[in-house]
């Protein structure tokens, strides 16, 4: 059976002798990755690579009714999670936006969780403010799980970046990884940098003095011992990491002056890897807009494409352990 990262830990279990696990994700939100201790996440991951080898997709959503709520556009993270609930035999309803909603008719979204969670096995969320998810898991007698709220946590993303890690470099500790770009308003760049604490992760922060990483953020990594450091290029850093964790520099938020500024220092090029590390591997959430250029795609680096798909065997993991309290991947 494959593992990740070392031995499941005491709260999760596995048996080998039957391939059932038995764990205590079973009937659990996850609104933020500090939901999860390190023993469930290594657990996750766990099942997220059996999953991923596995010849065949057990039909561990039977009978299940999942609701997938996007209040706010997405893609990869909304197709992703469709794509799982299905290939694990669930069913789907929901929406793409609250365009189609009783929201614009003025329903509170207190009410429409109350409802939705009465129609529901489980709720997947994403909203465009900070705090949502949270709230509708304390409203919800059916677990939640956070697709993304605003600002704030994308703890599914987190997840599939640490599998994406271990994946391309064989571990999770003694790792450099540069996370550039917008991390002031990033989710994907907030939720990992939560994680970091439970792992040997050293920090390089690259971002322009308008969007560095918020001090309560920073402040946190350093109560947790977290090593991190802030620079202004990604020149400064890239022949020092193993990763580098792209983000897109959002065009909404800048005159289009100031957006060619800071596009002109966080883009990456194929000149930039002309002296990194062989391991070194290229991380992006997606959707990129110009801050990597398409020549890197067809380099050894790139990965940002196979972690996209990983969102799909993640976020089955996830669904499967919350809706069965017994899971068999035999």
């Amino acid at each position: 059976m494959a593992r990740v990262h070392g031995a499941a830990c005491a709260a999760p279990t596995v048996d080998q002798g039957d391939s059932v696990t038995t764990n205590s994700l079973y009937g659990r939100d996850v609104v933020s990755i500090g939901d999860l201790s390190l023993a469930e996440i290594k657990y996750i991951l766990d099942v997220t690579a059996q999953l991923k080898a596995a010849k065949t997709t057990p039909p561990a959503l039977t009978n299940k009714l999942i609701a997938h709520c996007f209040f706010e556009p997405s893609t990869r993270t909304r197709l992703s999670f469709e794509a799982a609930t299905l290939r694990l035999n669930g069913k789907v309803i929901g929406f793409s936006s609250d365009d189609s909603t009783s929201i614009k008719k003025g329903e509170t979204l207190q009410d429409t969780i109350r409802v939705i969670s009465d129609y529901a096995d489980l709720i997947v969320i994403r909203h465009p403010k900070e705090g949502a998810a949270r709230l509708a898991a304390d409203l919800s007698t059916k677990p939640v799980i956070n697709a993304g709220d605003g600002a704030n946590q994308h703890p599914t993303q987190t997840l599939l970046d640490l599998f994406t890690i271990h994946e391309c470099q064989q571990k999770l500790d003694g790792l450099a990884i540069a996370l550039v770009g917008d991390l002031k308003y990033g989710r994907t760049a907030h939720s990992f940098a939560k994680i970091c604490k439970l792992f040997d992760i050293r920090l390089f922060l690259v971002a322009p003095d308008a969007l560095t990483m918020p001090d309560y953020l920073c402040d946190d990594l350093k109560k947790q011992g977290v090593r991190f450091s802030f620079h202004q290029s990604i020149e400064e850093v890239i022949s020092k990491v193993d990763i580098i964790y792209m983000t897109r520099i959002q065009q909404e938020r800048f005159s289009s002056v100031a957006h060619q500024f800071n596009k002109a220092h966080y883009n990456l090029t194929a000149e930039h890897l002309i002296n990194v590390r062989p391991n070194l591997r290229i991380l992006h959430p997606l959707p990129r807009v110009d801050e990597i250029d398409v020549a890197i795609d067809k380099t050894p680096h790139a990965y940002y494409f196979e972690q996209a798909a990983n969102g799909v065997f993640v976020r089955q993991a996830l669904l499967a352990l919350a809706l069965n309290k017994e899971l068999s991947l035999s």
